[in-house]
Protein backbone atom coordinates (compact mmCIF):
# COMPACT_ATOMS: atom_id res chain seq x y z
CA UNK A 1 0.00 0.00 0.00
CA UNK A 2 1.39 3.21 -0.99
CA UNK A 3 1.97 6.12 1.34
CA UNK A 4 1.30 9.50 1.08
CA UNK A 5 3.39 12.00 1.54
CA UNK A 6 3.38 15.91 1.34
CA UNK A 7 -0.95 15.39 2.18
CA UNK A 8 -1.32 18.87 3.57
CA UNK A 9 -1.30 21.98 0.84
CA UNK A 10 0.78 24.22 3.02
CA UNK A 11 3.02 22.80 4.99
CA UNK A 12 4.08 26.25 6.69
CA UNK A 13 1.26 28.55 7.04
CA UNK A 14 1.65 32.03 7.55
CA UNK A 15 -1.09 35.08 8.67
CA UNK A 16 -1.29 37.58 5.78
CA UNK A 17 -3.12 40.58 6.98
CA UNK A 18 -6.32 41.80 4.57
CA UNK A 19 -4.90 44.59 1.95
CA UNK A 20 -6.83 47.41 3.83
CA UNK A 21 -4.58 46.77 6.71
CA UNK A 22 -6.27 48.65 9.24
CA UNK A 23 -4.94 50.46 12.15
CA UNK A 24 -5.17 47.52 14.90
CA UNK A 25 -5.98 49.12 19.07
CA UNK A 26 -2.34 49.10 20.98
CA UNK A 27 -3.65 45.77 22.90
CA UNK A 28 -3.92 44.32 19.76
CA UNK A 29 -0.66 45.10 18.63
CA UNK A 30 0.91 44.13 21.87
CA UNK A 31 -1.12 40.75 21.97
CA UNK A 32 0.22 39.54 18.35
CA UNK A 33 3.93 40.30 19.34
CA UNK A 34 3.41 38.42 22.33
CA UNK A 35 2.05 35.13 20.59
CA UNK A 36 4.56 35.72 17.42
CA UNK A 37 7.61 35.09 20.26
CA UNK A 38 5.58 32.20 22.21
CA UNK A 39 5.21 28.91 20.51
CA UNK A 40 1.51 28.73 21.17
CA UNK A 41 1.10 25.31 19.58
CA UNK A 42 3.38 24.22 22.01
CA UNK A 43 2.26 25.85 25.36
CA UNK A 44 1.89 23.56 28.32
CA UNK A 45 -1.69 24.52 28.50
CA UNK A 46 -1.92 21.95 25.30
CA UNK A 47 -0.92 19.73 27.78
CA UNK A 48 -2.10 20.01 30.77
CA UNK A 49 -6.06 21.11 29.63
CA UNK A 50 -8.73 18.36 29.39
CA UNK A 51 -10.68 18.97 26.04
CA UNK A 52 -14.24 18.43 26.58
CA UNK A 53 -17.45 18.10 24.45
CA UNK A 54 -18.76 21.58 23.86
CA UNK A 55 -22.20 20.60 23.98
CA UNK A 56 -22.24 18.08 26.72
CA UNK A 57 -18.86 18.85 28.76
CA UNK A 58 -18.29 15.32 28.42
CA UNK A 59 -14.19 14.54 28.48
CA UNK A 60 -12.72 13.83 24.69
CA UNK A 61 -9.76 11.33 24.52
CA UNK A 62 -7.17 13.13 22.12
CA UNK A 63 -3.18 12.56 21.65
CA UNK A 64 -0.96 14.91 24.64
CA UNK A 65 0.73 16.70 21.35
CA UNK A 66 -0.81 18.33 18.40
CA UNK A 67 0.47 16.86 15.37
CA UNK A 68 3.27 19.24 13.33
CA UNK A 69 0.96 20.26 10.63
CA UNK A 70 -1.89 21.41 13.06
CA UNK A 71 0.47 23.01 15.47
CA UNK A 72 2.01 25.30 12.13
CA UNK A 73 -1.97 25.98 11.64
CA UNK A 74 -2.55 26.90 15.00
CA UNK A 75 0.54 29.62 14.81
CA UNK A 76 -0.87 31.39 12.33
CA UNK A 77 -4.53 31.43 13.31
CA UNK A 78 -3.68 32.87 16.85
CA UNK A 79 -2.18 35.49 14.95
CA UNK A 80 -5.42 35.70 12.41
CA UNK A 81 -7.76 35.69 15.21
CA UNK A 82 -5.85 38.53 17.53
CA UNK A 83 -5.93 40.60 14.48
CA UNK A 84 -9.53 40.55 14.26
CA UNK A 85 -10.16 40.76 18.02
CA UNK A 86 -12.81 43.29 18.74
CA UNK A 87 -12.48 43.83 22.73
CA UNK A 88 -15.26 45.10 24.17
CA UNK A 89 -17.23 42.47 22.22
CA UNK A 90 -14.72 39.30 22.56
CA UNK A 91 -15.44 38.59 19.30
CA UNK A 92 -13.47 37.49 16.45
CA UNK A 93 -14.73 39.89 13.66
CA UNK A 94 -13.87 37.62 10.67
CA UNK A 95 -15.13 34.12 9.57
CA UNK A 96 -13.59 30.94 9.45
CA UNK A 97 -13.45 31.18 5.37
CA UNK A 98 -11.69 34.66 6.07
CA UNK A 99 -9.32 33.29 8.93
CA UNK A 100 -8.92 30.46 6.52
CA UNK A 101 -7.83 32.47 3.52
CA UNK A 102 -5.53 34.92 4.81
CA UNK A 103 -3.41 32.02 7.19
CA UNK A 104 -3.18 30.29 3.37
CA UNK A 105 -5.01 27.13 4.93
CA UNK A 106 -7.31 27.36 1.96
CA UNK A 107 -8.07 24.83 -0.93
CA UNK A 108 -8.86 24.97 -4.37
CA UNK A 109 -9.87 21.45 -6.08
CA UNK A 110 -9.29 21.00 -9.66
CA UNK A 111 -12.84 21.94 -10.10
CA UNK A 112 -12.66 25.46 -8.83
CA UNK A 113 -14.08 24.34 -5.35
CA UNK A 114 -12.74 26.06 -2.21
CA UNK A 115 -12.24 24.05 1.14
CA UNK A 116 -11.37 25.78 4.64
CA UNK A 117 -11.64 21.97 5.90
CA UNK A 118 -8.34 22.35 7.90
CA UNK A 119 -9.26 25.87 9.33
CA UNK A 120 -12.77 24.71 10.40
CA UNK A 121 -11.29 21.15 11.79
CA UNK A 122 -8.67 23.55 14.24
CA UNK A 123 -10.98 25.73 15.52
CA UNK A 124 -14.12 22.83 15.77
CA UNK A 125 -11.78 19.83 17.03
CA UNK A 126 -8.91 21.58 18.65
CA UNK A 127 -9.74 24.80 20.09
CA UNK A 128 -13.18 25.32 20.75
CA UNK A 129 -13.28 21.39 23.07
CA UNK A 130 -9.66 23.29 24.85
CA UNK A 131 -11.95 26.10 25.65
CA UNK A 132 -9.41 28.96 23.51
CA UNK A 133 -12.36 29.87 21.67
CA UNK A 134 -16.74 29.55 21.94
CA UNK A 135 -18.60 29.16 18.58
CA UNK A 136 -21.92 30.14 17.96
CA UNK A 137 -23.86 28.57 14.85
CA UNK A 138 -26.86 30.61 13.70
CA UNK A 139 -29.41 28.71 11.23
CA UNK A 140 -30.35 30.60 8.81
CA UNK A 141 -34.13 29.82 7.73
CA UNK A 142 -33.61 31.41 3.99
CA UNK A 143 -30.89 29.23 2.69
CA UNK A 144 -30.88 26.75 5.16
CA UNK A 145 -27.87 26.55 6.30
CA UNK A 146 -25.44 27.79 8.97
CA UNK A 147 -24.39 31.46 8.72
CA UNK A 148 -20.71 32.21 9.32
CA UNK A 149 -19.82 30.69 12.91
CA UNK A 150 -19.75 33.90 15.48
CA UNK A 151 -15.88 33.03 17.18
CA UNK A 152 -15.54 34.46 20.76
CA UNK A 153 -11.91 34.44 22.61
CA UNK A 154 -11.82 33.35 25.91
CA UNK A 155 -9.59 34.38 28.87
CA UNK A 156 -7.65 31.25 28.06
CA UNK A 157 -6.91 31.91 24.24
CA UNK A 158 -5.01 34.80 25.92
CA UNK A 159 -2.82 32.67 28.63
CA UNK A 160 -1.65 31.12 25.83
CA UNK A 161 1.00 33.58 25.34
CA UNK A 162 1.21 35.03 29.02
CA UNK A 163 -1.66 37.60 29.01
CA UNK A 164 -3.69 37.55 32.38
CA UNK A 165 -7.27 37.99 32.72
CA UNK A 166 -6.41 41.12 34.30
CA UNK A 167 -4.54 42.80 31.53
CA UNK A 168 -7.00 41.30 29.15
CA UNK A 169 -9.73 43.22 31.41
CA UNK A 170 -7.64 46.50 31.54
CA UNK A 171 -7.12 46.36 27.67
CA UNK A 172 -11.04 46.55 27.90
CA UNK A 173 -11.35 49.44 30.24
CA UNK A 174 -8.95 51.63 28.02
CA UNK A 175 -11.18 50.78 24.83
CA UNK A 176 -14.20 51.78 26.68
CA UNK A 177 -12.68 54.91 27.39
CA UNK A 178 -11.53 55.56 24.23
CA UNK A 179 -14.98 54.94 22.85
CA UNK A 180 -16.47 57.17 25.21
CA UNK A 181 -13.95 59.86 24.58
CA UNK A 182 -15.44 59.95 20.90
CA UNK A 183 -19.39 59.86 22.23
CA UNK A 184 -19.19 62.54 24.28
CA UNK A 185 -17.04 64.83 21.68
CA UNK A 186 -20.20 63.92 20.01
CA UNK A 187 -22.23 65.15 22.86
CA UNK A 188 -23.45 62.01 23.42
CA UNK A 189 -23.63 59.88 26.67
CA UNK A 190 -20.91 57.56 27.83
CA UNK A 191 -21.56 53.84 27.94
CA UNK A 192 -20.93 51.22 29.73
CA UNK A 193 -18.62 48.04 29.19
CA UNK A 194 -21.98 45.90 29.13
CA UNK A 195 -23.68 48.27 25.98
CA UNK A 196 -20.29 48.75 24.38
CA UNK A 197 -20.29 44.73 24.05
CA UNK A 198 -23.83 44.55 23.00
CA UNK A 199 -23.26 47.45 20.86
CA UNK A 200 -20.39 45.47 19.34
CA UNK A 201 -22.32 42.30 19.24
CA UNK A 202 -25.33 43.91 17.23
CA UNK A 203 -22.66 45.68 14.84
CA UNK A 204 -21.25 41.70 14.12
CA UNK A 205 -25.13 40.19 13.91
CA UNK A 206 -25.89 43.28 11.47
CA UNK A 207 -22.95 42.17 9.06
CA UNK A 208 -23.56 38.46 9.17
CA UNK A 209 -27.27 39.45 8.21
CA UNK A 210 -26.14 41.72 5.39
CA UNK A 211 -24.40 38.66 3.95
CA UNK A 212 -26.94 36.69 4.45
CA UNK A 213 -28.94 38.73 2.09
CA UNK A 214 -26.47 39.14 -0.50
CA UNK A 215 -25.52 35.37 -0.55
CA UNK A 216 -29.82 34.60 -0.77
CA UNK A 217 -29.70 37.18 -3.50
CA UNK A 218 -26.77 35.67 -5.47
CA UNK A 219 -28.02 32.34 -5.38
CA UNK A 220 -31.43 33.76 -6.61
CA UNK A 221 -30.28 35.13 -9.48
CA UNK A 222 -28.00 32.07 -10.26
CA UNK A 223 -30.93 29.47 -10.21
CA UNK A 224 -32.70 31.83 -12.65
CA UNK A 225 -30.10 32.36 -14.91
CA UNK A 226 -29.06 28.67 -14.80
CA UNK A 227 -32.97 27.78 -15.62
CA UNK A 228 -32.52 30.30 -18.72
CA UNK A 229 -29.39 28.87 -20.01
CA UNK A 230 -30.80 25.43 -19.89
CA UNK A 231 -33.27 26.49 -22.36
CA UNK A 232 -32.29 25.75 -26.33
CA UNK A 233 -30.07 29.18 -27.32
CA UNK A 234 -32.57 29.96 -29.76
CA UNK A 235 -35.66 30.12 -27.69
CA UNK A 236 -32.80 31.52 -24.06
CA UNK A 237 -32.47 34.48 -26.39
CA UNK A 238 -35.63 34.95 -27.40
CA UNK A 239 -36.75 35.18 -23.78
CA UNK A 240 -34.39 37.28 -23.04
CA UNK A 241 -35.67 39.67 -26.34
CA UNK A 242 -39.16 39.45 -25.10
CA UNK A 243 -37.82 41.35 -21.33
CA UNK A 244 -35.58 43.56 -23.07
CA UNK A 245 -38.98 44.95 -25.45
CA UNK A 246 -40.75 45.11 -21.97
CA UNK A 247 -38.28 47.02 -20.25
CA UNK A 248 -37.72 49.76 -22.83
CA UNK A 249 -40.10 52.03 -23.96
CA UNK A 250 -41.01 52.54 -27.74
CA UNK A 251 -38.92 55.84 -28.30
CA UNK A 252 -35.93 53.64 -26.60
CA UNK A 253 -36.42 50.69 -28.76
CA UNK A 254 -36.34 53.28 -31.70
CA UNK A 255 -33.36 54.85 -30.82
CA UNK A 256 -31.51 51.79 -30.30
CA UNK A 257 -32.76 49.99 -33.45
CA UNK A 258 -32.53 46.32 -34.51
CA UNK A 259 -28.81 45.81 -34.38
CA UNK A 260 -28.46 47.70 -31.02
CA UNK A 261 -31.16 45.22 -29.49
CA UNK A 262 -29.46 42.47 -30.91
CA UNK A 263 -26.35 43.95 -29.46
CA UNK A 264 -28.12 43.55 -25.96
CA UNK A 265 -29.67 40.29 -26.37
CA UNK A 266 -25.65 38.92 -27.00
CA UNK A 267 -24.58 41.41 -23.84
CA UNK A 268 -27.53 39.75 -21.54
CA UNK A 269 -26.54 36.09 -22.87
CA UNK A 270 -23.16 36.04 -22.36
CA UNK A 271 -24.03 37.80 -18.53
CA UNK A 272 -26.27 35.00 -17.36
CA UNK A 273 -23.88 32.24 -18.77
CA UNK A 274 -20.89 33.78 -16.58
CA UNK A 275 -23.70 34.20 -14.21
CA UNK A 276 -24.95 30.52 -14.03
CA UNK A 277 -21.21 28.96 -13.46
CA UNK A 278 -20.29 31.49 -11.05
CA UNK A 279 -19.20 31.16 -7.37
CA UNK A 280 -20.00 33.28 -4.30
CA UNK A 281 -17.93 35.46 -3.57
CA UNK A 282 -17.91 38.12 -0.67
CA UNK A 283 -15.63 40.44 -2.30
Amino acid sequence: MSIRKNYINNQNPIFKPPKNNKRRPAFICFAMKKASEIDVARCELNYIIQPKNPKTGIPLKRSRRLNEHRACAMRAMVLAMLYHFNISSELVQASVEQLSDECGLSTISKMGNKSITRASRLITHFMEPMGFVTCKKIWDKVLGHYMPKMITLTPLFFMLFDISEKQLKNAKKQQLGWINKNLISKGLKPITISEAKTKAKDIQMRNLFKYRISKHTFYKKRKNAQKLIALDEKEARQTILRALVGKYSISELTKMGPSGLKKQVNISYYYLRKIATNRYSKS
